[in-house]
């Protein structure tokens, strides 16, 4: 029974719309479970009875008995502790930032990959003053050897090396200014 306490006025328990926003949050979560692949789903914290019951409503795959078996792995997850549905959330929300970084770095590595074919010597010296560890005789051979692929209609072997030289080269100035931002600074 809700109510209030006659002594401090607050009340009992959560009131109902509480209760229903929690729920929907645990089955938004159980969504989220049964869309994760398996070796994302092998590194979150739950229990293995809990991955168990994922892992089997996984394999179900009409509209209908998914939605049903959703419903039920909510209901199922919701008998577990606070502690660990609190910790499974922001794993998944770990995830899901994990996964923008990535997507955003890709993006970034494409968008330089296309300014260095198509604007030649001038993107390849503003290239090389935002990245000054790259080697400017390899990366300018790398982008003549895409632009002569992509001209006689030839496969894009040099624009994959150029793309997988422009991913390591970033990832390694990225990498540097994180270690210099969780370094401090000592006299």
């Amino acid at each position: 029974m809700r109510g209030r306490d006659p002594e401090t006025g607050e009340f009992h328990d959560e009131s109902r719309s509480q209760k229903r926003r929690e729920a929907l949050d645990v089955l938004a979560m159980a969504g989220k479970l049964m869309d994760t692949g398996h070796a994302t789903l092998a590194l979150l914290p739950m229990p293995d009875d809990l991955r168990a019951m994922v892992l089997d409503s996984q394999r179900i795959t009409s509209h209908i008995a998914r939605k049903r078996q959703t419903q039920w792995l909510a209901k199922q997850m919701r008998r577990e502790d606070d502690e660990v549905l609190g910790a499974l959330k922001a794993a998944l929300e770990h995830t899901k930032d994990d996964a923008r970084r990535e997507a955003a770095a890709l993006h970034r590595v494409e968008h330089w990959r296309l300014r260095l074919v198509e604007g030649g010597d001038a993107a390849l010296a503003e290239f090389l003053e935002a990245y000054p560890t790259g080697d400017r005789q390899q990366l300018r051979t790398l982008v003549r050897n895409a632009k002569a692929e992509r001209a006689a209609n030839k496969p894009p072997h040099g624009f994959r090396e150029l793309f997988r030289v422009l991913r390591e080269l970033m990832a390694e100035a990225e990498d540097a200014a994180e270690g210099e931002a969780g370094v401090p600074y000592e006299d």
